[in-house]
């Protein structure tokens, strides 16, 4: 189906346009440009923006790039009396569950309840891979109990990291789902924001999904900052206790040192006349790095 064959209720999904593209969907749609550009800033927020007959939601989404690199993206949602438009950067595991083997499930001409189920969609996302980083932040636990390298803690910050895009982007979710509860009742948007009493169930779906994933976040950003202070600790630990091993094992190896250093003068001294003199030496040197080193061990030096 080309722009210019549309059928009332069809869903136009933009994934990186070019400028024709959306002069193109523009014109024919009469949605704002500025609507469809909203989205193709990676660092804009989720919000709600209603001109003329239309209203745009922006959502962020969660995407991953690797096994370990979580991150949000920006998806716009356009509603207006004929048409749903889709704006994004990239395809996203949101937008391309809803595809031919998946056309059955959802009706694009019931925008508001199509609108809803990408929503309720992003949220079943997040959930899905907050579960994937606890698990990975239990594998890595599990590497660092064992024997702490720096690609384990280097695993663990950017575990972090996604977490920490994953709370912002949902609390600024939550403020659009707030508004949308809000906007229920606006007249001017008869035609475009049509709430029935289904959508309202799948609306609230979406808000408990979604703050579920809100407290997982919480919860998970909790645990693996105080897995990296325990692990912080711990190799602060170790580090002042193989100094002080280093520290002691100088001092005891430095008592035989001096007393050899104080008989190796040229000079006469003790003992230097005695067949024996040498293993004397030997021996007083000994017993005194054995007398230092007990010492050390019963004040648990090492």
């Amino acid at each position: 189906m080309t722009l210019k064959t549309l059928e009332k209720g069809a869903w136009i999904n933009i994934i990186d346009p070019t400028p024709y593209e959306l002069k193109e969907v523009s014109a024919l749609t009469n949605v704002e440009p500025d609507f469809l550009r909203s989205a193709l800033d990676d660092e804009e927020r989720s919000h709600i923006d209603v001109e003329d007959e239309s209203i745009m939601i922006l959502t962020n989404v969660p995407v991953i790039y690797d096994e370990e690199s979580y991150d949000t993206l920006p998806l716009s949602v356009i509603l207006t009396k004929n048409y749903i438009i889709t704006v994004c950067l990239e395809e996203t595991p949101v937008i391309s569950s809803f595809n031919e083997r998946t056309a059955r499930l959802f009706h694009t001409y019931k925008k508001t309840q199509f609108l809803f189920e990408i929503l309720y969609r992003s949220a079943t996302f997040y959930l899905r891979y907050l579960r994937q980083i606890n698990k990975l932040s239990n594998d890595i636990e599990d590497q660092l109990r064992r024997y702490m390298k720096n690609d384990d803690i280097l695993r663990l910050m950017e575990l972090q990291r996604g977490l920490t895009y994953f709370n912002a982007a949902l609390r600024s979710n939550d403020a659009v789902l707030e508004k949308i509860m809000r906007l229920r009742s606006n007249r001017t948007l008869e035609g475009i924001l049509e709430i029935y009493e289904e959508d309202e169930d799948l609306l609230e779906d979406v808000i408990i999904e979604n703050k579920q994933a809100r407290e997982m976040v919480e919860m998970y950003s909790q645990i693996l900052s105080q897995m990296a202070d325990i692990f912080s600790s711990i190799i602060s630990n170790n580090q002042n206790m193989v100094m002080k091993f280093l520290a002691a094992v100088t001092i005891i190896i430095a008592v035989p040192t001096v007393i050899a250093s104080f008989f190796g003068m040229n000079v006469p001294m003790p003992l230097g006349e005695n067949n024996y003199g040498f293993l004397i030496v030997i021996f007083i040197a000994v017993t005194a790095a054995t007398f230092a080193a007990y010492v050390f061990w019963k004040n648990r030096m090492f």
